[in-house]
């Protein structure tokens, strides 16, 4: 099992007066990086985790495919943050009534994701729009296609999303207004039922949204264009939905999915101060089964591009998803490494594409095993760090996490998974080291012994983290 460690335990917690929400400074100095995101006490946050889905199971079945074992599992790896999808369709499957078991049900899921420690973002999904169109997410009773024609293209169901009927339903839900209350409806529900639950960290107010492309205007424009005139407006009023019941959760808003293709976004300013940026991560060759090149720059390429929005507006970075279907390619190694040293430069936390049992996207197999390349993604990481943050490094080839941070009262935490020789914790700079250099087994060491520290501003510390014997 994980085994998660405090390395400078409650300085003083009780003088420790810092309600801040609002994102801090960058991990390091130089290039311009988007803030991170923070905690109600100012400690700068770190979330490593994976989607949670029911896409089967709808009407009183909803949801029955999530157990208790996904956060059980989760939480033994090392992992502290999941994405939960729901979806409108089941929430109201009649204009103006909703769910009471659906609502049971996602505080359930949300119960068992307290119980181990793991914060969740509330995911309202859509593919292709919704059940008018054979997926999930937005109600037939909220799609409007103007009889538009829908061509079914089940070997290829992204390329739905170009289908006319789809595009015009978007139309619809940006501009009707009876469609802009229904959403903000059903959000003010929603954080009004869940926003007080433990392991309620935010919203991601609508995944992957997409929108109607104008004849003779390219992707990335019409993508531009509608996260501009769109999308942004859509968010403001789905925020004052949600503040109106909820003041403190944080609200994740995306792009459309053409960022996946290194194109900036054209999002506005979103007005609210707990705001987070949540790109996916996708790349559409290795979507349609080709091999990771590392040659191509398309790492480099979108890392550059989806920072740029979030470092202008002083927004945090959380990945909303992640990862390639065929993990065993020749390439797939060297993907992940590369994909998690970008991700680690630019952003708070990821949420990997998907925690389940079995085959194609899951992340483990049937029985809880990493699936190839899986494993790379369970890594020693810092949940929570007091301070700010100098240096936040995996090694993978040496064996070695290096945390480096300039610290103030607080509580920081170590996450490490497990690990069949242990772990040995060393540290430098003034002030006790966490465990006196000992050797710490993962799955049955005792916790590290609590340091503590005056009520000043202390100096920067060192923290590395090895695999291997003492």
């Amino acid at each position: 099992m994980v085994r998660t460690y405090r390395l400078l335990a409650a300085l003083v917690c009780c003088l420790l007066l810092t309600t801040v929400g609002a994102p801090t400074p960058a991990r390091a100095a130089g290039k311009a990086a988007p803030p991170r995101l923070t905690d109600e006490r100012g400690r700068v946050l770190t979330l490593r985790g994976w989607n949670v889905e029911d896409k089967t199971n709808r009407g009183e079945a909803a949801l029955t495919a999530i157990t208790e074992r996904h956060f059980r599992d989760m939480h033994d790896q090392g992992f502290n943050f999941a994405r939960l999808l729901v979806f409108w369709d089941d929430l109201e499957p009649e204009p103006g009534r909703y769910s009471e078991r659906y609502l049971r049900r996602i505080e359930q899921v949300l119960d068992w994701a307290d119980a181990y420690g793991i914060r969740v973002v509330v995911d309202a999904h859509q593919d292709v729009f919704g059940p008018a169109f054979g997926h999930r997410g937005i109600p037939a009773w909220a799609t409007r296609t103007d009889d538009l024609p829908f061509t079914p293209r089940p070997d290829d169901w992204f390329s739905e999303y170009f289908e006319p009927a789809v595009q015009r339903a978007f139309t619809h839900l940006y501009e009707d207004p009876d469609l802009q209350r229904a959403q903000a409806d059903m959000w003010r529900v929603l954080a009004e039922r869940l926003g007080d639950h433990p392991a309620v960290l935010g919203y991601d107010l609508i995944n992957e949204p997409m929108g109607e492309l104008r004849p003779g205007e390219d992707l990335a424009s019409a993508a531009r264009r509608i996260e501009r005139d769109q999308l942004t407006p859509m968010y403001n009023r789905l925020a004052a939905a949600i503040r109106s019941v909820d003041t403190d959760s944080w609200l994740f808003v995306e792009p459309t999915p053409i960022v996946g293709e290194g194109v900036p976004t054209g999002l506005g300013r979103i007005h609210d101060p707990k705001v987070v940026y949540s790109p996916h991560f996708y790349n559409t060759a290795m979507e349609s089964g080709a091999d990771y090149d590392p040659d191509a720059g398309w790492i480099e390429a979108y890392e550059a591009a989806v920072t740029d929005y979030p470092t202008r507006h002083g927004l945090p970075v959380v990945v909303g998803e992640w990862g390639p279907l065929n993990n065993a390619l020749p390439h797939m190694g060297r993907f992940y490494r590369d994909a998690l040293l970008s991700l680690n430069r630019y952003s708070s936390g990821w949420a990997g594409y998907v925690w389940c049992y079995g085959g194609g996207y899951c992340a483990v197999d049937s029985e809880g095993r990493f699936r190839t390349n899986k494993e790379r993604t369970a890594t020693p990481y810092s949940p929570a760090v007091a301070g700010t943050v100098l240096e936040d490094r995996w090694d993978p080839d040496a064996g070695v996490y290096r945390l480096s941070y300039r610290a103030r009262l607080g509580g920081t935490e170590l996450s490490l998974p497990p690990s069949a020789t242990g772990w040995r914790i060393s540290s430098s700079g003034p002030g006790p080291a966490t465990d006196g250099g000992r050797a710490v087994d993962a799955a049955t060491g005792p916790p590290c012994p609590a340091g503590s520290a005056p009520a000043e501003a202390r100096p920067s510390r060192t923290r590395r983290v090895g695999s291997g014997p003492p």
